[in-house]
């Protein structure tokens, strides 16, 4: 059974548990192999796949949250936790937030489970055999989790699990606006606007759009007005929050999922935080008074912090691989 998540005496602060654990982690060097995946539509999404192989193991999808990638800190983490646990993990970049520039106009956005269906299918088409888990952490974890709810019983995954997900997009937008003196939203527009602009040339074919006009937009609203919602066939930005939510698709999830959600999340709103009527009986919930956002450091001493997420994961993927065992026994 899961542990209940208590966090560490020195970080019961909903910005520190956001904040630091990034400055906590140990320096360790990842190795991963970079694979180019052509996408039906021309373009290609980029895979990591953590090193050395192994050829028979279960397999974990890691998805990184809004501008991550194999350098997250989260993403490190995990893949070594599960790794460790004796997983083959890769990490599926999201579009434009690969080593190299994406070929189309279109990016990436917070409902788009075109890309990861794709992926998985190629998965269990190239590994038929074997269990195949995934992980998704904030941006990632909505596009789990309205993958699963839209798969429903035809999911190929043997188990998931979602972590601080903004599953109502409109109200978590309102609060990364305006939370902490508007530092979060400073944080990740200047990473999404730096993320853009490496592709303006084929944002223009699209969309009319000057590096100065794309520099100047200092809302997440407006960006998503500007950018997001007319890359991705949206109306709005009101549009794509509306269609993009995941929290319509929880109570269709059909395979076994954790739900890990922090109420003090200091980047979504409170409307975020699914109960038991809004998943279904698939679900389990693991909701915390405190945590953060992908924070949730425990432990008793400040110089050993212990992150327990790399803990409750490995640990849930791992009793459902045991249990489907049992099941063919």
């Amino acid at each position: 059974m899961i542990s209940q998540f208590k966090p560490a005496w020195w970080m019961t602060n909903r910005h520190v548990q956001t904040i630091m654990p990034r400055f906590f982690r140990p320096f360790h060097h990842t190795r991963y192999e970079l694979e180019q995946l052509d996408t039906p539509d021309g373009d290609f999404i980029e895979l990591a796949w953590s090193l050395p192989h192994n050829e028979t193991a279960p397999l974990a999808v890691v998805l990184h949250g809004l501008e991550g990638n194999i350098n997250s800190f989260y993403a490190k983490g995990m893949m070594k936790a599960l790794k460790k646990q004796g997983y083959a993990v890769v990490l599926m970049h999201f579009r434009n937030c690969s080593t190299e520039v994406n070929r189309l106009p279109r990016a990436y956005h917070s409902g788009d489970t075109a890309d990861l269906a794709f992926f998985i299918d190629h998965l269990r088409q190239q590994f038929p055999t074997r269990p195949i888990m995934a992980v998704g952490f904030s941006l990632g974890g909505n596009v789990l989790a309205k993958y699963l709810g839209e798969e429903r019983e035809t999911c190929p995954l043997s188990a998931a699990a979602v972590v601080s997900a903004p599953y109502d997009l409109s109200s978590s937008s309102d609060v990364i606006r305006k939370s902490l003196g508007k530092i979060y939203q400073k944080y990740l527009l200047d990473r999404m606007k730096k993320s853009m602009q490496r592709k303006l040339p084929q944002i223009k074919q699209q969309i009319p759009i000057t590096t100065d006009q794309l520099m100047e937009i200092d809302d997440l609203l407006e960006f998503d007005n500007q950018l997001t919602a007319p890359l991705h066939g949206f109306e709005n930005a009101h549009d794509y929050y509306r269609k993009a939510s995941a929290m319509p698709y929880l109570k269709d999830i059909a395979i076994p999922t954790l739900i890990i959600h922090a109420k003090d999340d200091p980047m979504l709103s409170i409307k975020a935080v699914p109960s038991r009527q809004d998943v279904s009986e698939h679900v389990t919930l693991c909701v915390s008074e405190k945590g953060g956002h992908v924070g949730f450091i425990s432990g008793n001493n400040p110089f050993k912090p212990v992150f327990w997420l790399e803990k409750a994961v490995p640990y849930y993927f791992g009793q459902h691989i045991l249990n489907k065992a049992s099941n063919k026994q």
